[in-house]
């Protein structure tokens, strides 16, 4: 991968996030001022992923040129400036051994396409873990092109308001969420407290309770719980290792038993609850039949509903073991972070990542990378190979660990477990 980078193309795909446009102009600019063409993909693999000779691809309609100009003074920015999609080239590829099958392979030819059709020299990927996976793929896929065939470097940025990435200890976008979710539950705690009620939040966070937990310390929740706090105790008894399944009336009974003891010992009748979204995951079969799939396999969290779920639970139970009436309101949060101004230290860390992805392919012609940061901002590169099991080719989730220092935390501010 040493042939010179004449353009490069940067592509954003998945969820926003906070910092997304520090990413995007930090290494836009850098390639820049190296003297290398920046195209920015519009809204992810969408206009990638069907293309042919016969219907090229457009400029200011499916990808756009970048330059220092258009990038002035828009790290800070809102949204994203080249757009998003959840276009997945790498749907039927589950084994190395898809990559080898015309079919499965075609949409991730096509996408490889597209790119050579306008010049594409390197790619520079910017996304969650499924994102991650389909670079890997395309990776693997030019691994396996004809010798003569011409192959693009590919780099990866992490990107994750879940903050749940192997190989990386803060995604960018992170806190600025927990701020702005944290905030809301703040508000959401004044209203309890004048009404004499409880707000149920659903917090986003797919696999893991890094942001449920953060908004929750940040908000001053009075209970947190996450994937990670549904133990033994917690499971139901249809569970398996690989289908674990919530006891949600013991779920339910917890919560009611924190709302109890905050009333009959601290004379409090108000309160707000923080559930991680990926509790969803964890309902039975039987409420997850009829619930629709996105392209990488996940359930649509939102037509779940989980807090209005639990909440309802919550209100009948506390009636039925105090024959008091008590509101319990479920709330959904997340969509209002996702494209928050960020924070300082997102556009701190957006903005060495951008310039990361530069490094790894201008400086050091690195291909199949992650670039990471620890420390002080200092960065390194994870080879894809570290974070994608080479069999499945599926990523590792990055769970809050029971009994580390961050979960102990959370713990002692804002418990699910009895203190």
């Amino acid at each position: 991968m040493s042939q010179e980078i004449k353009r490069v193309a940067l592509l954003f795909a998945g969820g926003p996030a906070p910092g997304a446009n520090a990413v995007i102009s930090a290494c836009a600019i850098s390639f820049l001022r190296a003297g290398i063409e920046v195209v920015g993909i519009r809204y992810g693999y969408s206009n990638l992923i069907d293309y042919s000779p016969s219907s090229p691809l457009i400029e200011g309609q499916h990808y756009k040129m970048l330059t220092e100009v258009s990038m002035r003074r828009s790290r800070s920015k809102e949204g994203i400036l080249i757009g998003t999609a959840r276009a997945n080239p790498g749907k039927q590829i589950t084994s190395p051994a898809d990559l080898e099958h015309p079919e499965k392979s075609a949409p991730m030819r096509r996408v490889y396409e597209a790119l050579r059709s306008i010049g594409v020299d390197a790619l520079v990927s910017i996304g969650g873990d499924d994102t991650l996976k389909t670079a890997n793929k395309l990776k693997m896929f030019q691994d396996r092109l004809p010798a003569d065939q011409k192959r693009m470097p590919v780099v990866h940025v992490p990107k994750t308001i879940d903050n749940d990435y192997a190989g990386i200890d803060f995604t960018f976008g992170y806190f600025t969420a927990v701020e702005t979710l944290g905030t809301e539950i703040r508000n959401l705690h004044a209203d309890a407290e004048a009404a004499r009620a409880y707000f149920i939040v659903e917090s986003m966070g797919r696999s893991a309770g890094w942001l449920a937990y953060g908004a929750a310390i940040a908000g001053e929740a009075n209970m947190v719980i996450s994937v990670e706090d549904i133990t033994d105790e917690y499971l139901a008894p249809e569970s398996t290792p690989k289908r674990k399944v919530m006891n949600l009336d013991k779920v339910v009974g917890r919560i009611v038993r924190m709302m109890r003891n905050r009333q009959e010992k601290e004379g409090k009748e108000y309160g707000v609850v923080v559930l991680a979204e990926g509790l969803a995951e964890y309902l039975s079969d039987e409420v997850l039949k009829d619930v629709p799939r996105d392209d990488h396999g996940h359930i649509s969290v939102a037509n779940v509903d989980l807090g209005k779920m639990v909440a309802k639970r919550v209100a009948a139970e506390f009636k039925k073991q105090t024959g008091i009436t008590r509101k319990a309101t479920g709330i959904q949060l997340g969509y209002e972070c996702r494209c928050a101004r960020p924070h300082a230290f997102d556009v701190m860390l957006g903005s060495q990542l951008g310039v990361g992805a530069f490094r790894a392919l201008n400086e050091q012609k690195l291909n199949g990378v992650m670039v990471s940061v620890s420390g002080q901002l200092d960065l390194h590169f994870v080879p894809f190979e570290k974070l994608v099991d080479p069999n499945t080719l599926v990523t590792v989730v990055r769970f809050i660990q029971p009994g580390c220092d961050f979960h102990k935390l959370a713990g002692f501010l804002s418990s699910f477990h009895e203190a």
